[in-house]
């Protein structure tokens, strides 16, 4: 049996996730219409017979809490659990956490009375599904001190991570996002399929297997450090210790900002995505409703996700996600968008006493939504356009920003009848 136990780092402000970030954790986003992005590391862990976790935060936690303790409960016969560890003042720090390492060094007294050799660290805002057992195994193989998880890239997307230096499983160097002038001297030996592909260079993924010994030995050598990838793994690698590749080929991506958030959801309406949420051995857990299934009355759907508890009467909904509890009215039309739904249902009696003009929770009646993404709670009226596009600057409103040409309405928003946010669109 490995005694393993997992810590799951939740990441700062989440400033490049702004606005969904403005009342919530990172961890604590909503993706794919019934998850959150906690969901995914928890889940893995879950697959891969990992039964203890720390989520690590300091952000906007309150959603996050509720969603963990109303979700991932363990029955009386189960050492099992995910808690939420706060950054807080102690006798030995009175600072916030100021990076991954400092997170997770803060946090090592609430493991003592814990038993385990090992220690997974995760990030929480990351897509992917992996088995931590048998990367668990492969470092016992290799008699490691320190594995972390490492994925294969085009030279093209290098520039943008930590790359390793990988010779016969061992990472022997270490470079901090490569400048393109440099990346010739950090190949490393790939599979004949990534070797084809270009992808001849492994990037981190953030995702490491300490053993137990070996983390404290490197937090009391480097008492400073506040990060893993620049600070603690590349003096690992200078003072000898044992650190090994463990070579993912399979689909992961960072969800680091509006863009990459946008196209990974986007990309679960493929026929056969790469993220599959229909694996029998590796499924996504998350908080179970008992939501009613969701009503459409007419509406052409096509490449869509749609979750449960949704009363749908568009004309046509393409290329979306459809989130819980969503209202939408008659000849809307929902192109290439992410609509998050509600957190409750708006009654009949509460939809008929709003004064005229005022819209109901969900989105109107007559409305185009393309490239957008509608936080949860939003009241969007009849008559309303909202539509990205890659030639819109950035902007910010009460009640909408646009990033990277996408439009995100924010969380509890009421956007008026006859509204037009984008090409030339005044503001709300």
């Amino acid at each position: 049996m490995i005694k393993m136990i997992s810590l799951i780092l939740g990441g700062g402000a989440g400033s490049r996730l702004y606005p969904l970030t403005k009342d919530r954790s990172k961890p604590a986003v909503p993706i794919g219409g019934k998850y959150r992005l906690i969901d995914i590391p928890i889940s893995n862990c879950l697959n891969s017979g990992v039964r203890r976790m720390f989520v690590l935060t300091q952000f906007n936690s309150a959603s996050l809490n509720q969603h963990i303790k109303n979700t991932y409960n363990f029955d009386l016969f189960t050492h099992g659990f995910v808690d939420i560890l706060a950054a807080e003042q102690t006798p030995s720090s009175d600072k916030w956490f100021q990076g991954t390492a400092d997170a997770v060094r803060q946090s090592m007294h609430h493991l003592d009375n814990h038993d385990y050799d090992f220690i997974l660290i995760l990030s929480g805002d990351q897509l992917y599904q992996m088995d931590f057992e048998a990367m668990a195994k492969y470092h016992l193989e290799q008699q490691a001190d320190i594995t972390i998880a490492t994925i294969p890239v085009s030279a093209r997307y290098a520039p943008s991570f930590g790359i390793m230096k990988v010779e016969q499983n061992a990472i022997t160097r270490f470079v901090e996002k490569p400048s393109a002038d440099i990346l010739s001297d950090w190949t490393s030996e790939v599979s004949p399929e990534n070797q084809g592909k270009g992808r001849v260079y492994l990037a981190s993924m953030g995702i490491y297997i300490f053993n137990r010994e070996a983390l404290h030995k490197l937090f009391e050598e480097k008492q400073d450090a506040v990060d893993f990838g620049k600070e603690i793994i590349p003096t690992a690698i200078n003072e000898g210790y044992r650190v090994a590749s463990f070579e993912f080929d399979g689909y992961w991506t960072d969800i680091g900002n509006i863009s990459s958030f946008f196209e990974a959801n986007i990309e679960l309406t493929d026929p056969v995505p790469e993220f599959n949420l229909f694996d029998n051995e590796k499924a996504v857990y998350t908080r179970p409703r008992l939501l009613a299934p969701s009503k459409v009355f007419g509406t052409k759907f096509n490449y869509s996700v749609v979750a449960e508890g949704s009363i749908i009467h568009a004309d046509k909904v393409e290329r979306s996600i459809i989130g819980i509890r969503s209202r939408i009215g008659e000849k809307t039309m929902i192109t290439h968008a992410i609509v998050m739904g509600n957190d409750y249902f708006q009654t009949l009696e509460q939809i008929m006493a709003l004064e005229e003009g005022t819209p109901a929770m969900g989105i109107g009646r007559n409305c185009t939504i393309e490239r957008a993404i509608i936080d949860k709670n939003v009241c969007i009226g009849n008559d309303v356009v909202i539509r990205g596009h890659s030639s819109l600057d950035n902007t910010e409103t009460e009640q909408y920003c646009i990033k990277d040409g996408i439009v995100v309405v924010k969380k509890n928003a009421v956007i008026p009848n006859g509204t037009v946010i984008g090409l030339g669109s005044p503001a709300v």
